[in-house]
């Protein structure tokens, strides 16, 4: 079972501004670029489209436009457009990337969603899948000293909430 994102959590995200947040993502996402420069090349004919990721469980959708390697997120409230939409609870996306789920059985499942360009979503999930992205590491590697303290509060929220926000082991896979 996915889990859901509390509703009563995102109550304060209903109000909040999300230019920081935007900022924030755009900073992180190109601190990937940086590190993972393969991933945006993977990309192809897809580098400069606009994907739509919907976290369903959250008041937000992400728009992720890669720029040829100098990616741009946005945060915003409502649809927003896009060549290709992906859609499904925020702990489904986050298993896509690394790699905790399966994307053909969330699809076949119902989980997730995919429209409009589906050459376009694959290409991203290919991509993302090539660079075994473990967006708890690229943090902690963003913290500086404080790398292992943010280490222990990933993986404490991770037990807490089952959400994946590392790559698990190839043991754990199985």
């Amino acid at each position: 079972m996915i889990p859901r994102f509390p509703q009563v959590a995102t109550y304060p995200l209903r109000v909040l501004p999300f230019a920081p947040l935007s900022a924030i993502l755009t900073a992180f996402s190109r601190k990937i670029a940086q590190k993972h420069p393969g991933m945006f090349r993977r990309l192809g004919e897809h580098d400069h489209t606009r994907f739509v990721l919907d976290p369903t469980d959250l008041p937000f959708v992400i728009c992720l436009e890669p720029n040829g390697g100098n990616p741009r997120v946005t945060v915003t409230r409502g649809r927003r457009d896009g060549a290709a939409r992906i859609a499904g609870p925020l702990a489904a996306l986050l298993g896509l990337v690394h790699g905790a789920y399966d994307g053909d059985a969330l699809f076949f499942s119902r989980d997730l969603v995919i429209e409009g360009d589906t050459a376009a979503a694959l290409a991203l999930r290919n991509a993302v899948d090539d660079a075994e992205l473990d967006f708890a590491q690229e943090l902690s590697d963003l913290s500086g000293p404080l790398a292992q303290s943010m280490q222990r509060v990933l993986a404490l929220i991770e037990r807490r909430t089952g959400v994946n926000l590392s790559r698990p082991e190839e043991a754990d896979l199985w």
